[in-house]
């Protein structure tokens, strides 16, 4: 039987719409199975798509699944800030807190609302991420896809729910002109069990600090238009290697490539080591689903 829910259409990371990275969201998530979300998130075709669900502990102030078309995440950036947002504009959360839990398959994560209001900023502590050395191999086959030299870049795989190959490009005209061999990445992620590789490299001028970009053809996408999984790797990247070029917070620019223009907040808390990204939002739609079970 079809069960009528809430359902707001989100561009994160940008207050202009169609400029950042499209979420979509199920309000009223609760009383779908899996299958159902699952195949609405198959059907939306938007990297994710997050349902907010009553928590099962008192210490969050909601709960969250993101799923992309073909795979449950336990954590991405994007569908964070987005959910936040959208259970406040929903009157899931109060409008005028500014400290929130977020309950997702990664744990219970730290939220913070900077401005509240139409202008708000929403930032998310990311899950505390592993980096692993990558083979010669591997480094040989991300080089070559991307028309980089492998000793021009340093490079980590980098998991904080998702797993990304994180390379260090330098420079952001070298980021902003790479022409990337999908297929070659697509099938390095699936024998990986990545999510996707992701290039940065420092901006000269404008507001940004950093350019960087996120291919993840593997998972539906052939380049995602603005990551904050991605960004949160790259400062843990950044960290481990006690790359002090950005300073513990920046600016990331990244989707111009593909139509986009999103920025990411991205700081570094210098006693605790907590990686926090943020950005801004704009409602692009709002209504309701006419959504049965179909599990």
């Amino acid at each position: 039987m079809a069960s009528k829910r809430r359902f707001m259409q989100l561009d994160v990371f940008s207050r202009q719409p169609l400029k950042g990275n499209p979420l979509a969201v199920v309000i009223d998530g609760d009383g779908l199975d899996e299958a159902t979300m699952r195949a609405f998130a198959r059907w939306t075709n938007l990297s994710e798509t997050a349902f907010l669900l009553l928590p099962t502990t008192p210490e969050a102030d909601y709960r969250v699944r993101i799923f992309t078309p073909r795979q449950e995440l336990p954590f991405a950036g994007h569908p964070s800030v987005g959910s936040a947002y959208a259970a406040i504009e929903a009157g899931l959360v109060a409008g005028s807190k500014t400290k929130l839990i977020q309950q997702c398959a990664a744990g219970l994560l730290p939220m913070e609302i900077e401005n509240p209001g139409a202008q708000r900023i929403i930032h998310v502590q990311a899950p505390a991420a592993g980096l692993q050395d990558v083979s010669a191999e591997v480094r040989r086959i991300i080089a070559e896809a991307i028309g980089m030299a492998s000793h021009d870049m340093q490079m980590s795989l980098v998991d904080n729910g998702p797993r990304w190959w994180v390379c260090d490009l330098q420079e952001a005209s070298r980021v902003r002109a790479l022409r990337p061999d999908l297929h070659a990445i697509q099938r390095l992620c699936e024998q990986h069990d990545a999510l996707g590789v992701s290039v940065f490299g420092q901006e000269r001028s404008g507001l940004a600090q950093m350019a960087v970009r996120a291919f993840c053809p593997g998972d539906g996408m052939s380049e995602d238009p603005v990551t904050g999984s991605a960004n949160a790797g790259i400062m843990a990247f950044l960290t481990s290697r006690g790359d002090t070029r950005y300073g513990l917070s920046y600016l990331a620019s990244q989707g111009r490539e593909i139509g986009h223009d999103g920025y990411v907040s991205v700081r570094r808390d210098p006693a605790s080591g907590a990686i926090v990204i943020g950005g801004q939002c704009v409602t692009v739609i709002r209504g309701e689903l006419d959504l049965a079970e179909i599990g």
